[in-house]
């Protein structure tokens, strides 16, 4: 008989749970506070947790049909997204798929291009807005912003934890998908 860990996604959950769950009242980046908070720094450099996160978000992004196939590149508002980014860019890769990656400033640079979405060019193409976790869903909404100016078509916004705490609505009120690999029941925080 299986047990939970025996799937990455399973595995990825144990070890987010383990290193990046921070138990004790914190106030968050929006603003409320918590009783936990998810460190997923700790999780996305992690060298057994970034290359589980990269195949269980493509896998979840495939299954959605939001895959390599249907998706030129993915990425989001740096910092959080970037690790996360270049988790599926190499997942993607060590299956033969090409996938690329980007990273969103919170604004352009003064010097240089000037550009705010950084990487290889996004206009015209298909992309998917990551996340570590995302608590009202403002940093997947910037980058969905700075995006769309920048020529992009976001096609979804993915997230490697869900807090349950008003982001999934706020995408999805944009009209664009959202998805979560992980939810709090999974991290046992319910």
């Amino acid at each position: 008989m299986s047990t939970p860990n025996d799937t990455p996604r399973g595995q990825l959950a144990a070890l987010v749970n383990e290193l990046a769950v921070v138990r004790g009242e914190v106030t968050l980046a929006s603003g409320l506070t918590s009783d936990f908070y998810v460190d997923m720094r700790r999780a996305t450099l992690h060298h057994a947790a970034a290359p589980l996160i990269g195949h269980v978000m493509l896998d979840m992004l495939e299954e959605a049909g939001f895959g390599p196939e249907e998706v030129d590149a993915v990425g989001g508002l740096t910092m959080g997204a970037d690790p996360v980014a270049t988790a599926l860019l190499h997942a993607a890769a060590s299956r033969g798929l090409n996938l690329d990656a980007f990273v969103v400033r919170k604004e352009a640079k003064s010097h240089g291009m000037r550009r705010r979405v950084e990487g290889p060019d996004v206009a015209g193409r298909r992309v998917v807005v990551l996340e570590d976790t995302s608590t009202t869903g403002g940093s997947p909404l910037s980058a969905i912003e700075a995006l769309r100016e920048a020529g992009a078509e976001v096609v979804a916004v993915a997230v490697v934890v869900d807090r349950a705490t008003g982001a999934r609505e706020a995408i999805e009120a944009t009209g664009v998908p959202y998805l979560a690999a992980l939810g709090l029941a999974d991290l046992g925080l319910d």
